[in-house]
C-alpha cells in the first residue's frame, strides 16, 4: 500500500486521516493506500520527512509548526507554494521533494463550488498579512476579483505583500481604519478568533449580501463570524476549506479529485454544527 502521512506537533486532533480514508474508499483506492498521523519532534522535522522516504511513503501534508521548515526543505517549489512562502503538501519523487501548497486553492473551491459565491468580479477583502494570507492571496486573483483588498493593522506589512502580487492582479493594500463602502466577499485570515477577537473593522464593510468568511472553525461560530451576522452578513467557518484543501492534496498524490460533500457533512455531524 502507498503510504502518506500529516505532520505536526501536536497532531493528535488531526481529522487529515479521516478526511483522506473517506477520499480512499469513495474512489476506490481504500486498499491501495494508506493515511497516518506522523508525529515530528520540533527540531527534527526534515529527519522526520527524511525517514518517511527511506520507509517508502509517497507524500505528506504538512500542518504547525513546520510548514516553513517544509518550504526550506523541498527540492522544486510549485508557484502557489513559493508565493505562500510555505508548504502544505509534499510529493516524493525520484527528483526529490515537490513542494506544494493547497490551502489557498481550498479556501476558493469552498467559496466558490460549497458556498456558491462568485469571486469574478466581486469586491473582495481579505483580513491579515501573515501566512494565511500569502496562501491565499495568488488562488484569490486567479479568481480576477473587480477588486482585492488586503487589510492589515501594520499598513507596511500589507504593502509588501501588495508589492509581491502585484503583478498577478489588482490589488490594494489599506490600514482597517481606512477601510470603506461593502464588500461582496470579507475573509478572515487573521489568528484574532483563536484569541476571542475581531478585527477592528468599520462595520460598514458589511452588506445582508455580504459573505463573511473565517478559516477558523470549531463547534461554535467564531466571534469573527458571530460579529458579522450582526451586521446582517452570510457567515461561513473554514471546515469546507479544510476538506477541500485535503481534496487538492488528494488529487495531486492520486490522480483523482475526490467528491467532498459528504465529508463535509459528516464532519458537520461530528462538530454538532447546523451550519450550511
Amino acid at each position: 500500500m502507498d503510504a502518506y502521512v500529516v505532520i505536526g506537533n501536536p497532531i493528535a486532533h488531526s481529522k487529515s486521516p479521516e478526511i483522506h480514508a473517506q477520499f480512499a474508499l469513495q474512489t476506490g483506492q481504500a486498499q491501495a493506500l494508506r493515511y497516518d498521523r506522523l508525529l515530528a519532534p520540533l527540531d527534527g522535522f526534515a529527519a522526520t520527512v527524511n525517514n518517511f522516504i527511506a520507509a517508502g511513503g509517497k507524500g505528506a501534508n504538512v500542518t504547525v509548526p513546520f510548514k516553513l521548515e517544509a518550504h526550506a526543505l523541498a527540492d522544486r517549489l510549485t508557484e502557489r507554494a513559493r508565493l505562500a512562502g510555505a508548504v502544505n503538501t509534499l510529493s516524493f519523487d525520484d527528483a526529490g521533494i515537490v513542494g506544494d501548497n493547497t490551502d489557498g486553492t481550498g479556501l476558493v473551491a469552498d467559496i466558490v463550488r460549497n458556498a456558491g459565491v462568485a469571486l469574478a468580479g466581486k469586491r473582495v477583502l481579505l483580513l491579515g498579512a501573515g501566512g494565511a494570507s500569502r496562501g491565499a492571496l495568488l488562488p484569490l486573483l486567479e479568481q480576477q476579483p473587480a477588486e482585492l483588498v488586503l487589510a492589515n493593522r501594520t499598513h507596511a506589512r500589507a504593502q509588501e505583500l501588495a508589492a509581491q502580487f502585484g503583478g498577478y492582479g489588482q490589488l490594494i493594500a489599506t490600514e482597517y481604519a481606512a477601510l470603506s463602502g461593502a464588500f461582496d466577499v470579507i475573509i478572515n485570515a487573521t489568528s484574532a478568533s483563536l484569541a476571542a477577537d475581531v478585527p477592528p473593522l468599520p462595520v460598514a464593510v458589511f452588506a445582508r449580501s455580504t459573505l463573511a468568511y473565517d478559516m477558523m472553525y470549531g463547534k461554535q461560530p467564531t466571534v469573527f463570524m458571530a460579529f458579522a451576522a450582526q451586521q446582517g452578513a452570510i457567515v461561513r467557518d473554514g471546515l469546507g476549506m479544510l476538506v477541500e484543501q485535503a481534496a487538492e492534496a488528494f488529487f495531486l498524490w492520486r490522480g483523482v479529485r475526490p467528491e467532498t460533500a459528504n465529508v463535509f457533512r459528516s464532519l458537520r455531524e461530528q462538530l454538532g454544527q447546523s451550519q450550511p
